[in-house]
C-alpha cells in the first residue's frame, strides 16, 4: 500500500461517522464497477471501515450493510457495463499489461460459471474484472445475481471484521486479509459442502416411525 493511499485511508478514521461510511462505499463501488481493483484500495477500505466501528467512530452494523451493498451494487455495474461493451472494454490500454491474469479470469467464468463470481471476489484484480468478464460472456443475470450476492455478503463481513477485529493495527490487517483470501474461501466453500453432505444424509437415511 503506497505511502499516500496509506494517508488517506488513516484520515478516514478521523472523519465523521457518516462521510466515513460514504467514502469507503464509494471505494468499494468504484473499485467493482469501474476495474480499477488494481489501482483503488476497496478491500483496505472496507478494513479500514471495521477499524472505524471497533473505535466508536460508526455502528458495527451500519458499516456492515453500507459495504455488502457497495460490494453487490458495484459488482452489478461492472457486469452491465462487460454485457454492454464486452471484450472491447477489456482490451483498453490499462488493461492490456494484465492480459494474462485476464485470460484466467476468462477461464475460470468459463469454466466455473458463477462460482468463479464467488471466488474472484477474493483477489484484488479478479474483484474488479470478473463481474464484467461474466456480463461479456452472457452469463445469465440471475445467476450472476445470486453468486454476487453471496460473495458480496462473505467478502465485506470477513473485511468489516477484520478492521474491526485489529482496530488501528488495520495495515497489518489488511495485508493479512489480502493474503488470506484463500484461506477464507476455502473455510467457506468446506462449510458450505458439509452442511450440503449433511443434508443429504438426513435425506438419505430412513424416517423414523
Amino acid at each position: 500500500m503506497g505511502s499516500a493511499v496509506h494517508e488517506f485511508l488513516s484520515a478516514l478514521l478521523g472523519v465523521p461517522g457518516g462521510w466515513l461510511l460514504a467514502a469507503v462505499g464509494a471505494l468499494v463501488f468504484v473499485e467493482d464497477a469501474l476495474f480499477v481493483g488494481f489501482v483503488v484500495p476497496g478491500e483496505t477500505a472496507a478494513v479500514v471501515a471495521g477499524a472505524a466501528a471497533s473505535l466508536g467512530r460508526a455502528p458495527l452494523t451500519t458499516t456492515l450493510l453500507v459495504v455488502a451493498a457497495a460490494a453487490v451494487a458495484g459488482d452489478s455495474v461492472g457486469y452491465l457495463v462487460g454485457r454492454r461493451y464486452g471484450d472491447r472494454l477489456l482490451s483498453v490500454r490499462p488493461l492490456r499489461r494484465h492480459a494474462a491474469a485476464l485470460d484466467r479470469g476468462r477461464r475460470l467464468v468459463r469454466d466455473r460459471g458463477g462460482v468463479a463470481v464467488f471466488l474472484g471476489r477474493f483477489t484484488a484484480f479478479l474483484r474488479a474484472v470478473t463481474p464484467a468478464l461474466a456480463g461479456a460472456s452472457r452469463m445469465p443475470y440471475r445467476r450472476f445475481a445470486l453468486w454476487n450476492v453471496v460473495g458480496g455478503l462473505v467478502w465485506s463481513a470477513a473485511a468489516v471484521l477484520v478492521g474491526w477485529t485489529a482496530g488501528t493495527s488495520y495495515a497489518r490487517a489488511a495485508h493479512t486479509l489480502g493474503q488470506g483470501s484463500a484461506v477464507v474461501v476455502a473455510v467457506v466453500v468446506g462449510a458450505a459442502l458439509a452442511v450440503l453432505l449433511a443434508r443429504r444424509r438426513r435425506a438419505r437415511s430412513p424416517r423414523n416411525s
